[in-house]
């Protein structure tokens, strides 16, 4: 199958501002956070008021995302933070299209917003982890199908006969950086698509994705079959995260067993799928070489150890029971 989705969904008339996947993605996971965290609330076994949910889910919203984004630079490409341009927005860390964000850096934003919020309103933290941690799968879910439609995280190379083999045209954005291995004969064949092999693959993208069929014919049969890792990652670290929590918080539980339990649970999902996911292609070179492992494995095993840590201290304590999503049956 060929990738032929395009990432916007259609552009605003006279301001040209175009509406896309990916931002429709983040906004329908934070409404999803909301209404869980108030089913929570509304169950009955929560400090929080009802009110306190919008407040907390803006307050994590931004943690979020600014976590995500300095996660990617810090964890991924430290190189951003020095390197600025002459377009909007100048300094590369905010150029969101360079990399996007980095899911493990978005947890810390979170725990950072958590703790601001858990300190303003006097509330236990661990609790507001384990909100958190129970209301974010969901939006894991619809991210990582919006990676999916935008071509981006695809997967390692596959058999060109497996059922769910997918070609991306995006590909082609890697191989201009190296355009006499792949690019030069391409281009060649299609020189009206552009002079340079950046802006020539920009060019070849949008006509694939506007079904140009005498475009399509030369460039599909070049690109690599791959796994559409970003599917399984939203199966693997959104669905079944989600009921793992799900099963666990029906009644409530010791604060901070939810939030270990979605470390150790997505940490798990997380190096399963890397397994299939492509690593980013300026760190081919570094670690993964060596060892075979990717970055996004290194970090999951910390996940997992310090959501194993969460979960045998405080099994030791003797904090009240709280949350759970089912309603409390006690008078």
């Amino acid at each position: 199958m060929l990738h032929t989705l395009e990432p916007i969904i259609f552009t605003i008339p006279g301001i040209g501002l175009p509406i896309r996947w990916y931002g429709i993605a983040y906004l329908t996971g934070f409404l999803l956070a909301y209404l869980l965290i108030r089913r929570v609330i509304n169950a009955g076994n929560s400090p929080l008021k009802t009110d306190d949910a919008a407040d907390l889910i803006i307050q994590v919203a931004l943690g979020l995302v600014i976590g995500g984004r300095l996660g990617y630079v810090l964890f991924y490409d430290p190189k951003l933070l020095i390197e600025f341009t002459s377009d909007m927005p100048y300094w590369s860390t905010l150029a969101i299209n360079r990399g996007g964000m980095a899911s493990h850096g978005g947890m810390i934003g979170a725990i950072a917003a958590a703790w601001i919020f858990a300190r303003r309103h006097n509330i236990p933290l661990l609790h507001l982890l384990d909100l958190i941690a129970f209301a974010g799968p969901p939006g894991v879910f619809l991210g990582r199908v919006a990676n999916f439609i935008n071509g981006e995280l695809y997967g390692r190379p596959c058999p060109p006969d497996f059922p769910l083999a997918v070609r991306f045209p995006q590909e082609l954005l890697d191989w201009a950086a190296d355009p006499e291995s792949r690019l030069t004969p391409l281009m060649r064949q299609l020189p009206h698509l552009g002079e340079t092999p950046l802006n020539w693959a920009h060019r070849a993208i949008a006509h694939i994705q506007q079904h140009d069929a005498d475009v399509i014919a030369i460039i599909e049969p070049a690109l690599t079959p791959r796994h559409p890792s970003q599917l399984y990652a939203a199966l693997l670290e959104g669905l079944v995260v989600f009921i793992a929590l799900a099963i666990t918080w029906t009644r409530p539980r010791t604060p901070g067993i939810v939030g270990g339990t979605f470390c150790c649970t997505y940490a798990l999902m997380r190096i399963a799928n890397e397994c299939f996911r492509m690593p980013d292609a300026h760190l081919l070179n570094r670690e993964f070489a060596i060892t075979g492992i990717t970055r996004g494995q290194w970090l999951s095993v910390a996940l997992f150890l310090l959501g194993l840590a969460i979960i045998i201290l405080v099994k030791r304590t003797q904090a009240q029971p709280l949350g759970g999503w089912l309603r409390s049956t006690q008078p």
